[in-house]
């Protein structure tokens, strides 16, 4: 009787945003799988570069929009290391073709995928096969098609971004201000908070208290914020954990900016 295969050693993943409960519900959700192991995080791109540098992962998960050494910059240097996949909230076409353009072989926009696309996508990469979601997938599908460089913006005036020192004295204020630039509205149309409430069955209330965990608040942050009691925060966010079949914030947060679930089992 011939012996069977034995699985190979786990995919060695390196997961790169500057938004650590986003980047610790990311590793959390890839790690829920043996044969994928998260090798090390980073906040930004220099640190995923010294990271893939020491560690060579299989597969790379990176952030477009992050404070000093961003996404795209690292980009060519990590992609000489590990194939890259893109996973962001930034879905304009010029940010995508640069990013494919400068090495990356998958792009997934936060809100277009489930927690089984992004795992297969990781896998899918490891094996050298690009992975899209429906935002970039239309830009991948064109990039093949010959465009004078001179018909495409210039990458700083599609990103937009100017990473200056926070200047807000308060903590609170700043990390309110950061959530709200990371909420696009859905290609649909549809605003992520109405489709989370329909997904996930919360009430306006918990939608608002999920909104700012997502953001990084813990309670005591939260009930300022809301104007509620500290225990009154702790009694949403247990209705939050149970509806949402989480068990921490990281993973709470994982399932609410990273996925759009079709076909919640409640």
């Amino acid at each position: 009787m011939p012996d069977q295969a034995q699985p190979g050693p786990p995919l060695r993943v390196l997961v790169a945003d500057d938004n650590p409960v986003v980047r610790a519900g990311l590793a959390a959700l890839l790690g829920a799988h043996p044969d994928i192991r998260v090798v090390a995080q980073a906040a930004n791109g220099a640190e995923a570069v010294t990271h893939a540098t020491r560690l060579r992962p299989d597969v790379v998960v990176l952030d477009v929009r992050m404070p000093g050494t961003d996404g795209l910059t690292a980009l060519p240097s990590l992609a000489r290391l590990a194939p890259v996949m893109m996973l962001t909230y930034s879905r304009e076409p010029e940010v995508v073709a640069e990013a494919l353009r400068r090495g990356a072989i998958g792009y997934l926009v936060h809100g277009e995928f489930t927690v089984d696309e992004l795992v297969t996508a990781v896998r899918d990469l490891s094996d050298g096969r690009p992975a899209f979601t429906p935002s970039a997938a239309a830009v991948s599908s064109s990039a093949t098609s010959s465009v004078p460089p001179s018909a495409t913006p210039p990458i700083s005036d599609a990103l937009n971004v100017s990473y200056e020192p926070n200047e807000i004295s308060s903590q609170l204020q700043s990390t309110v201000a950061e959530s709200s630039k990371a909420r696009p509205a859905y290609a649909t149309g549809l605003h992520r908070r109405d489709r989370n409430r329909r997904d996930f069955g919360l009430s306006s209330r918990e939608v608002e208290v999920m909104d700012l965990i997502a953001a990084g608040m813990n309670n005591r942050q939260i009930a300022a914020t809301c104007f509620i009691s500290e225990k009154t925060v702790k009694n949403h966010v247990n209705r939050i954990f149970a509806k949402m079949h989480s068990s921490s914030r990281s993973e709470a947060i994982a399932h609410w900016l990273g996925t759009a679930y079709r076909g919640w089992n409640r």
